[in-house]
């Protein structure tokens, strides 16, 4: 059967699928819509069957042409992925999905370095609370936080991450105990893993009612103890630049228990492993971070 079948009129009727109509095909594959339409008509003489229902200008698919474009479809994005996977020429479009105060605080203050190393790579990068499934191939990869949801994944631990009270300078002189925070303003960050309640027990210290400013991203809860506005219980992996530019300090380093956890995990499907464009990228970040 397959010797009785062009590539080109394969590739003419996925286009005219897609688009819905010959013209557009025939725009898009720099043709003219007679030879789509007559690519098309061999393609169903070869197969007999019909694979459009004709309406003037517009076409539409018959249930063998849905059944064949759904194979095709899938064939020619298996293409795709294997020509990107050892393509070294022209621009790579990599899509990264990202948890959101991870892609603020740590990995787009990197990036620079990254696009560096590869300048013919163009980097599309999403930040959502949403796991991604890769159903849809909108992402190469994801920076998940929290468990690792999903099938057939590859999923790398990104570092250990530190979490304890931060604040501004200026707040911590006041702070010599985890009882004093009993007596300060706290900053909660409402989509935590590890929370103010969770500390205060580690450190043997009966949890006040939770009062006072909520965010529910780590990176405003950052932001605003910078500010002045209160202590924030984050992570220092995630407020690495403000403890290094002396914005934010740990009043009780030392003097109390802090809580260590995986907090984040690289993400990807198992079948995305030999992408070149991927391995760039997961050989970088495991690099940056020291894993």
């Amino acid at each position: 059967m397959l010797s009785h079948v062009s590539l080109p009129a394969v590739r003419a009727f996925e286009a005219a699928a897609r688009r819905g109509s010959f013209r557009a095909a025939a725009a898009e594959l720099n043709l003219s819509p007679s030879a789509v339409s007559h690519a098309v008509m061999k393609l169903e003489k070869a197969l007999g069957v019909a694979l459009f229902e004709r309406s003037g200008r517009t076409v539409s698919l018959t249930i063998n042409g849905e059944t064949l474009m759904h194979y095709v479809r899938n064939a020619f994005e298996e293409l795709r992925r294997g020509l990107d996977s050892i393509s070294t020429q022209g621009p790579q479009l990599l899509r990264v999905h990202c948890a959101p105060s991870f892609a603020a605080a740590w990995l787009t203050p990197r990036l620079p370095g990254f696009l560096g190393q590869h300048p013919g790579i163009e980097l599309r990068l999403a930040a959502g609370t949403d796991y991604t499934r890769f159903t849809a191939d909108d992402f190469d990869v994801d920076i998940v936080y929290g468990p690792v949801r999903g099938e057939g994944l590859v999923a790398l631990p990104l570092p250990e991450e530190t979490v304890t009270p931060l604040c501004a300078p200026e707040i911590a002189a006041t702070i010599g105990t985890p009882a004093d925070l009993l007596r300060a303003s706290l900053i909660h960050s409402d989509n935590k893993q590890v929370r103010w309640s969770h500390w205060f027990d580690v450190n043997g210290v009966s949890a006040p009612t939770p009062h006072g400013i909520r965010f529910d991203r780590s990176f405003l809860a950052i932001a605003a103890a910078c500010d002045g506005i209160g202590i924030a219980l984050e992570s220092t992996l995630l407020a690495q630049r403000e403890i290094m530019a002396g914005r934010l300090v740990a009043p009780l380093a030392g003097l109390s228990q802090d809580v260590r956890y995986v907090g984040h995990h690289l993400v990807y499907p198992s079948a995305h492993r030999q992408r070149r464009i991927v391995r760039l990228f997961v050989d970088w970040l495991m690099a940056q971070s020291g894993s």
